[in-house]
């Protein structure tokens, strides 16, 4: 009886650990997010049943010389001048349940590459957004939290 109480009362433990109420919904992704390093804030938007994020904010948004910075590695030559804040530069994910968006992409402004991306929301207030080539398990990811 001893043993099986141990399990009963962990269980019961568990059902208490996480958060009530704060398991992400679809639109939930929806808001202004600031970035791990805390110098990047992003503007994720919902269009149809797809999500952008813009970039609207960087504490360094200026190089050394007071220039601001250009999207100068971007391969299209028409889009190497224009400025970092206001470039969207995650597209077209799609909600597919429990906290998961997938499908999308992710442009990176130091490379001028795009690559495969998901966000996975495991709560409200966190966003884990990993870019990759091929497959996820060769990638990196950035982990965001909510703001506004």
């Amino acid at each position: 009886m001893k043993f099986l109480s141990i399990p009963l009362f962990l269980i019961f433990l568990t059902s208490f650990s996480s958060p009530f109420g704060n398991t992400p919904s679809e639109d939930d992704a929806v808001g202004l997010w600031l970035s791990e390093n805390g110098k990047e804030k992003v503007r994720i938007d919902r269009r149809g049943d797809r999500y952008f994020g813009t970039m609207v904010w960087m504490e360094n948004e200026y190089d050394a010389e007071g220039n601001q910075l250009k999207d100068i590695h971007n391969p299209d030559p028409e889009l190497k001048d224009r400025p970092h804040v206001g470039i969207e530069f995650l597209k077209d994910f799609k909600y597919v349940g429990n906290g998961w968006y997938t499908g999308g992409e992710i442009y990176d402004m130091g490379s001028g590459s795009s690559y495969s991306a998901r966000i996975y929301m495991p709560d409200k207030q966190t966003a884990k957004i990993r870019g990759y080539i091929g497959i996820p398990l060769f990638g990196r990811t950035e982990i965001c939290t909510k703001i506004e």
